[in-house]
Order: structure tokens, then sequence, then C-alpha cells
């Protein structure tokens, strides 16, 4: 068993078996088994990073063995500059979850825990498959683990919200499951990846698997329009599901872009790049002012990360190193900033029990050291300089640039509704006089907040100061990956 076996697998047994201590009464025990496994199921992961070869586009930590033998499906797992960083960046969110849900969840404590890291697992197994069938059935297992946690800890409408999350994002898979099928029949045989890659396809084929995989991936993503199920599911899910949902599993969707759409369907990539390009530009613009009138906290935050994530598309299909860099810094930024908001909200939530903006007001004069915090992450999720929310938009808008002036443009007048949005709501909820009896009584936060905030603004400052160690590791799979695309298949 390899580093990602054990990265895949630590979690998924670890949480297996904290499901078998079912009493309440042994919450305790649950949260230090659920720790100390999130710790060492991240520490599994650092060896990827600390082994990891420079200046290559191969697969590094391949592992290969047969499954099932009869259709030609193998377990076959394997990280390239494009994915490393999303493996470390699941196991190092799943330990602040479970750090952050330590005091808050009081009951089902061990199917928690168990869920969230479980779901660790399976979607490190996301971005580490090589094989067709082991990603669709870790792709379509993610959604199991989250069902769950919003459908048993989420709010009056935790019902509602599980079943619009589960169908909308397994009724798009049932299609690239078909053109998965496809590709089988058209390699002869064979589940592989990197195999599909070098399919010759014709121009009509291209375009009707393109489509297929957009039904998953764009909805996952999620990209305007497919993405009214998200402020849905973020207003209903407990912080922890938020955190997650934000931070790693939007970023599934962008991330089959890169490994299925575009280098084995290039022609059609390029084809509709213009489409893609259309709907990232309304995702940034339209729902960053769809953000601006938003009244609950949740919402608005869950309105920004459809909007940055329109910012990881559109740098996508512009086909230039910069603009592709600078989407994949702009998903691991998003995955530090995203979650922390959703944390920060979660910590009111779980004073005040409201996640209207109007609830609040003057937390600032009660809760001093959290407003801190609060303030570094609102100034990241504008794009501030020197944080991690600057650092891949800036590429993105430098890239697209290049690429057109005016789609560049347009791109860049996200900044400013990022910061009107954001800014808005951090001085309505924590600037001014305090604004009544529930601000008041507030107690700033305590030993176990400060922790998780302290590790998630480190990690902030960190990509924003010196993002150089992530950019070097995806620089050679972002080339071969704009190779792959410049060349036709029927060549």
């Amino acid at each position: 068993m390899g580093w990602l076996s054990l990265a895949i697998w630590t979690p998924i047994t670890i949480g297996a078996a904290l499901l078998l201590l079912g009493r309440d009464d042994q919450a305790p025990l649950v949260r230090w088994i659920a720790l100390i496994g999130s710790i060492l199921s991240f520490l599994v992961t650092l060896p990827l990073y600390s082994g990891f070869k420079l200046g290559t586009a191969a697969m590094q930590f391949v592992e290969k063995a047969p499954w099932i033998e009869r259709f030609n499906v193998n377990y076959h797992l394997g990280v390239d500059g494009i994915s490393l960083w999303f493996v470390l960046l699941t196991a190092f969110i799943t330990v602040i979850v479970v750090i952050a849900g330590w005091e808050v969840i009081e009951r089902k404590v061990n199917q928690y825990m168990a869920a969230f890291l479980i779901l660790s697992g399976l979607m490190i197994g996301v971005f580490a498959a090589l094989d067709g069938v082991l990603f669709y059935v870790f792709f379509e297992a993610t959604l199991i683990p989250m069902y769950l946690i919003i459908g048993i800890w989420g709010g009056p409408n935790k019902i509602y919200a599980a079943f619009k999350f589960f169908l909308y994002t397994l009724l798009g898979s049932l299609l690239m499951l078909v053109a998965f099928i496809y590709l089988y029949t058209r390699s002869g045989g064979s589940f592989d990846i990197q195999t599909w890659h070098r399919l010759p396809l014709a121009d009509h084929v291209q375009t009707l698997l393109f489509f297929a995989m957009f039904a998953a991936f764009a909805v996952k993503v999620p990209m305007w329009p497919v993405h009214t199920w998200l402020p849905d599911v973020h207003v209903e899910a407990p912080t922890g599901g938020s955190a997650v949902l934000a931070a790693i599993m939007l970023k599934l969707g962008a991330y089959g872009f890169l490994r299925f759409s575009l280098p084995i369907l290039p022609d059609a990539s390029r084809e509709w790049a213009g489409l893609m390009i259309a709907l990232s530009l309304i995702a940034v613009i339209y729902v960053g002012l769809v953000a601006l009138v938003q009244q609950d906290m949740k919402k608005l935050v869950a309105y920004s990360s459809v909007a940055h994530m329109g910012f990881v598309t559109l740098g996508f299909f512009i086909f230039n190193p910069m603009g592709v860099s600078g989407a994949l810094v702009q998903m691991i930024a998003h995955g530090f900033v995203s979650g922390a908001m959703f944390l920060c909200i979660g910590v009111l939530y779980d004073r005040v029990h409201s996640r209207d903006i109007s609830s609040y007001g003057g937390v600032i004069n009660t809760m001093p050291k959290f407003t801190t915090f609060a303030l570094l992450f609102a100034f990241a999720n504008c794009g501030m300089p020197g944080t991690a929310g600057f650092v891949g938009e800036w590429m993105v808008i430098l890239g697209t640039v290049k690429a057109n002036f005016w789609l560049g443009l347009l791109a860049a007048t996200a900044l400013i509704s990022g910061a009107a949005y954001t800014l808005w709501m951090f001085k309505r909820v924590y600037l001014g006089p305090v604004a009544n009896d529930d601000v008041r009584q507030l107690n700033d936060i305590n030993g176990r907040e400060f922790f998780i905030l302290s590790l998630l603004a480190i990690a902030v400052l960190w990509m924003g100061l010196y993002p150089k160690p992530i950019t070097d590791v995806m620089d050679a799979s972002v080339i071969h990956l704009l190779q792959q695309v410049a060349v036709s298949k029927l060549n």
C-alpha cells in the first residue's frame, strides 16, 4: 500500500471504526479518535509533497492493481502537479472541521465525525484516480456522507436541501457515466484515463461527450445557471458541512474539466470555449451583484463562492499558462478563504443562533480578537494584495487580458463587486456601536476557535505572500495540459 492508498483509506477506515461507538456518552472518546485520525490522515499526505519531483508532468506515486478484471477495471492511482495540492488541502481542511465541531455537535457525534473522515478519503480518491470507473465511484460516493451531514445535522429545511443537493449532482453525473462507457468502447476496452487522452475522436463526437461531461462538472462547480442548489444547501448545512462543501467539494467539478474535458476533448474544448467564458463571466459579474442584496450571511458567502469559481472556469478556457495556473491557485486559495468565512459565520451562529446580518452590529466591541480574524478573511475574500485571494484572481485577470483585453476588463470588475458585498457585510456585522443585547452578551473566541482560525490565517497569508511553492509544483503539468489541448485529435 503506497502513500496515496494510505491517504485515501486511513480516514475511511478510522471513520468506519467510529461508527461502532454509537452511544452519545462515548462522545469524548469519539472526538479524540476523530482528531487523532484526521491528524494522522494529514500526516500521511505530507510525503507526497516532500517526495514530489518538480519539472515533470508525469504521474507520480503511481499504484496499479487489478480490480474488476473482466472489464479491465483497475485500482489505479497517481498524482501530478495539478492534483497534488488538492490532496493536501482536503486532508488539512478535515482536521480543521473536526476541531471546529468539537463542542458544537452534541448528538450522534460518532456519525458526524465518521461522515467527515469518510468524505475526506473519498474526495482524495477523486483527485488520485487514474481509472474511469474508480473516478466515477469516488466521485459519486462523496454524495452519500455529505447528504447525511446536511440531512441529519442541518437546519429546519435540511431534508429539502439534502435532496436538492443529491438530485442535482446525481442526475448530471449519469451523462458522464454514459460518456465514460463510450470512451471505454472506443479505446478497445480500457478505462485508463491517460489512454483516453490519446483517443482520436471526431468533432461531433467530442461535442456530445463534452456536454455529457459538462452536465456533471458544471453542476458540481457550480457554474451559472446550474448553481441554484448551492445557496440552499449552504444555508441548511451545519458549519462543518458548509466549510467542506465550499473548500473541497466544489473543486471536484473544476478538477473534472482539467482531467477529462480539456485533454480528452481538445477540439470541442476550443470550439465551445466562448460559451464557457461567457458563463464564467456571468457568474463573476451577475452572481457577484446577487450577493450584494443578500441578508443571510451564509447565502452571501455562497453566492460569493459561485462568483469566485467563475474565475476558475474562466482561467481554464482562455488556454494560456497564466490563466490555468491562476485558476488552480484560485481553487486552493478559495479552499482556505471560503472555509474560513463559513467557520466565522459558524462562530457567530453558535452564540446568537441567527445568520441574518440585521441580528448583529458592533461585534468588534465584544469580540475584538475574533473580529481581527474576520477582517483578514474578509480582505482575502475581496482579493486584497498580500492575501491568498489576490494571487489566483490576479493571475486569471492577467491571463485573460493577454487573450483579450475586454474580457480581462470585465473579469476585473469582480474585484469591485467582491469588495462591495464583503465589506458591506463586515461593516454591518462587526463595526459601529453594539446593536442589541445578543451582541452585548457575546464572549470572544475560546482557545479552540482561536487555534483553527490561526491555522487558516497562516495559510491565507502564506499563500498571499509566497505562492511560489504552489506554482512550482503545477507548472510542468499545466504546460503539458495546454500542449494536449493545442493538438487536434484528428491530426
